[in-house]
């Protein structure tokens, strides 16, 4: 079962994603990134390879796509919060 983060482990978990260009939503328990790529169809195949690992992972993003730029919001809405799980997918999402 996902749980939400303790404090211990946002401190390892989260350091590293904010450091990666990750900011904390204000006024949420989330974690966003915008990307941005050459034009609409890189955006389109990052957010298909993405789109595979996030169901594969059963955990799956908020995204919207506007031309060439993706901006992600990730939540686990089940726990009202960060999970482990929104990290694990965050650094997926980084090495697409």
């Amino acid at each position: 079962m996902t749980e939400k983060l303790s404090e211990t482990a946002r401190k390892t978990v989260l350091e590293p994603l904010l450091a990666n260009g990750w900011d904390m939503v204000e006024g949420r328990d989330a974690i966003r990134k915008t990307y941005e790529f050459e034009d609409f169809t890189e955006a389109f195949a990052w957010m298909t390879r993405a789109a595979l690992w996030a169901e594969k992972w059963n955990h799956h993003p908020e995204w919207s796509n506007v031309y060439k730029t993706v901006e992600v919001t990730l939540s686990t809405h089940d726990v009202g919060g960060l999970s482990a799980l929104d990290a694990k997918l965050a650094r997926k999402l980084d090495g697409l």
